[in-house]
């Protein structure tokens, strides 16, 4: 900030001296506020990194401003909104505006769910945070959000996407984008004895109640995992609550094998000590099937079409990194792309503009199950 060198000296241009000063102070002060946001605004993080930063950094005074709005977000139920920059500045009309919200049962702030994140995400940046900063409120956020997780399980084991339950595909049990296998994973963390949860102290209660709740999980998935011509497959991105079959979504998420999906489920699995013959049954015929169905020789790349908007187009490319489809067809076991019309079609370019480059439909990620698997294999028989 540049100040008139006149406004510092006693040639005030006929100006009375405590005029001067008082303008000077004001100057000053319109400047350090101004500095003040803008530095705020620049050391904020995302929310989608707030799982992503070093262990000290959950004791600085920036986490903890995120983690009582982290406390606002919540609901009364111990759920969390999806799809909401939680790590953002928050005026106070903002807080009470959300909490009012939260009253209203059609608000998107009382749709408590585990899809995108929501829920076991927050759960684990509290986890940290109270790790650095052992305070009782983020104990007890914590504490809210087991009982949340608790209280949306199903009787099978599985979970749905929204809790309290929405009509339609939302109460179907939910492994799309990683809302179940997230959910385990924190069941998982919760009972560990190393984890960032651990200074949290749960009693043995608490604890006895989220493990039971993880096995329960555990056998949903395996009795999820579809099954052709009597041998294991991977899993569809969402099953029916009822039946466990295989279930649909949107229009163009038919009940189908995940290629995607799959994944979290196949890591989750690997990752619990000591596992069951039923368990290695299960990885070792998911990791059979994704070897058997990765597609080789082409990329997906974007090109500009006849119009001069950019388009994703298959080409062929000999030697490229195997990818996978997101989705499968439950009898020709081939990967198939869809519109909003929710036919099936054999190719990519087949399918609408706004769907072929409005979602991901080939995949990549099944290469870290196909690298970890060798290794996790050979452990299991040493030990």
């Amino acid at each position: 900030m540049k100040i008139h060198p006149d406004l510092l000296s006693n040639k005030n241009l006929g100006i009375p001296k405590m005029i001067c000063h008082t303008t000077f102070l004001l100057l000053v002060a319109v400047s350090m506020k101004s500095n003040l946001k803008a530095q705020a605004s620049t050391t904020s993080i995302s929310w989608g990194d707030i799982l992503g930063q070093l262990p000290d950094w959950y004791g600085s005074p920036e986490a903890m401003r995120i983690a009582d709005n982290v406390l606002v977000y919540q609901h009364r139920n111990g759920g969390w909104p999806k799809n909401k920059d939680m790590a953002r500045l928050l005026s106070e009309s903002e807080v009470n505006e959300i909490k009012q919200a939260q009253k209203d049962r059609e608000s998107e702030f009382s749709r408590t769910t585990i899809d995108n994140g929501a829920t076991h995400t927050q759960m684990r940046f509290l986890a940290r945070v109270f790790q650095n900063k052992p305070k009782a409120k983020y104990k007890r956020a914590i504490r809210k959000g087991i009982q949340y997780l608790l209280d949306a399980q199903y009787p099978n084991g599985g979970w749905p996407q929204f809790f309290p339950l929405r009509e339609g595909y939302y109460s179907q049990i939910t492994y799309n984008d990683g809302a179940m296998t997230g959910v385990l994973q924190v069941l998982q963390e919760l009972v560990s004895d190393s984890s960032s949860f651990a200074a949290l102290k749960f009693g043995k209660q608490l604890k006895q109640k989220v493990s039971t709740a993880f096995d329960r999980g555990v056998d949903c998935i395996l009795k999820t995992q579809v099954y052709l011509h009597g041998k294991p497959t991977v899993w569809c991105a969402q099953h029916d609550r009822n039946t466990l079959a295989p279930a649909k979504a949107r229009s163009y998420e038919l009940p189908s094998l995940s290629g995607a999906e799959s994944v979290g489920i196949i890591m989750l699995l690997m990752s619990i000590d000591k596992p069951s013959p039923r368990i290695l049954a299960a990885v070792d015929g998911a990791v059979a099937w994704l070897e058997t169905h990765k597609i080789e020789n082409i990329r997906v790349e974007k090109q500009l079409n006849a119009e001069g908007k950019t388009d994703k187009v298959v080409v062929k490319s000999k030697g490229a990194p195997p990818i996978w489809g997101r989705f499968y067809d439950l009898d020709t076991q081939k990967a198939y792309f869809c519109s909003r019309d929710g036919i099936k079609r054999n190719h990519l370019a087949e399918i609408s503009y706004e769907r072929r480059n409005g979602y991901r439909w080939y995949t990549s990620a099944p290469q870290k199950v196909l690298n970890t698997y060798p290794a996790w294999r050979e452990n299991l028989q040493l030990d």
